[in-house]
């Protein structure tokens, strides 16, 4: 089977909806915006397009801090959602929990403390005493938690990971790469929406001790979600954060930096610089036809394609159709039969800020196989008119 491309140029009837679409939404043309950083290592990026606005090492695998916690949160989460906890179980502290230092929930040793508390001691308060007690909760001891972190990290793709312990705590093994933390961050948005809104609380109380969220961004009027920051001599001053506007999602990692006030007003500047020079442009709903691509062997000759997702582009604002190219590709002629919603084909998207992102297209129709009868007339019309 040959590769076939149909453009927008070639194909204005058959890919109405793309064409259309791109014409009536984009405006003028305008100049790529580029992002650089002072921190030592970046990422940026826009988690609906997965444009990628900033990447400064990294795929670099560099020490987390306790930005890793981020981790030892996405495997509690997946345990609640899958029955092994429940917000109120409780989880005994060990004396290893409650000896660690660094930043603390200060849970009392050999008491019981629900596992609400625990996520709000680790996401607000940074606790590695709580983010222990999960990971004995969970993975029998924190070495077991690890190797259980890493096996999930593989699954989900965090390619440039290693976990030795679930607080973030320094070793020369224990590891990631910012796209990795913002990859996770992605997931944690996507996968646990009931629980996300946990990042976002700014204190909590426990044992009579009240503690502020250590995420600076927070406590400005930004759209800031949350996530986490880190600190330790060996990795400087790093931050995960995502921030949402008018229903527009970045997810940022910095790290390396010198001071917390580096941290904040980096983190900052790049944000308010994406949200003001880029936006995300509707390209097609899900379940929206864009095309047609050939059928062999079936009732109809064409089947309509439809965008598997909503489809959206990122570009710098008052950036246009020029400055956007788009193309369906597939393996064709498509043989039947097809179901409805099969995957047949890509809708390939580039422009400046973008390099060529395939995005699935899927069958609109089902397309049955015709008979052998009908197979051999068509073949006769092929060889005395050629092709329709």
């Amino acid at each position: 089977m040959n590769p076939h491309v149909r453009t927008g140029h070639r194909r204005l009837v058959s890919l109405a909806g793309a064409v259309a679409v791109l014409a009536w939404v984009l405006p003028a043309p305008a100049t790529a915006v580029e992002f650089t950083t002072t921190a030592p290592q970046g990422y940026l990026i826009d988690a609906e397009t997965g444009t990628v606005l900033l990447a400064k090492e990294a795929d670099q695998p560099m020490p987390p801090a306790s930005m890793s916690k981020l981790m030892t949160v996405y495997m509690t989460f997946e345990a609640l959602q899958d029955g092994r906890l429940s917000l109120d179980t409780e989880l005994p502290v060990s004396r290893e929990a409650w000896q660690k230092g660094g930043s603390k929930m200060f849970v009392e040793v050999d008491t019981m403390v629900p596992v609400i508390d625990l996520l709000r001691g680790v996401i607000v308060q940074s606790g590695n005493d709580s983010s222990i007690v999960l990971a004995e909760g969970i993975g029998g001891t924190e070495s077991g938690f690890a190797s259980l972190m890493n096996h999930r990290a593989r699954e989900l793709g965090l390619q440039d990971s290693h976990f030795t312990n679930s607080t973030g705590w320094p070793d020369p093994n224990h590891v990631m790469s910012p796209r990795d933390l913002a990859l996770l961050t992605i997931l944690i948005v996507d996968h646990f929406p009931e629980y996300f809104p946990l990042f976002s609380e700014t204190e909590y109380t426990y044992g009579g001790i009240k503690q502020q969220n250590r995420n600076p961004l927070l406590y400005r009027n930004m759209g800031a979600e949350g996530m986490k920051t880190g600190y330790t001599k060996a990795a400087g001053y790093g931050l995960t954060a995502s921030a949402l506007r008018n229903g527009r999602r970045l997810v940022l990692v910095l790290n390396g930096m010198n001071s917390p006030r580096q941290r904040v007003s980096e983190a900052t500047r790049l944000l308010e610089l994406a949200f003001a020079q880029t936006e995300a442009v509707h390209l097609a709903d899900a379940g929206e036809v864009i095309g047609a691509v050939s059928v062999a062997g079936g009732r109809d000759l064409e089947v309509p394609v439809a965008s598997a997702t909503r489809l959206a582009a990122t570009l710098p604002r008052g950036s246009g159709r020029d400055d956007t190219e788009f193309f369906i590709r597939y393996e064709g002629p498509v043989t039947a039969p097809i179901a409805a919603g099969a995957q047949v084909a890509s809708l390939v998207v580039s422009n400046p800020m973008q390099a060529p992102t395939e995005y699935p297209l899927v069958a609109a129709t089902p397309v049955p196989e015709v008979g052998l009868f009908m197979r051999m007339v068509r073949a006769a019309g092929f060889l005395i008119w050629g092709p329709p």
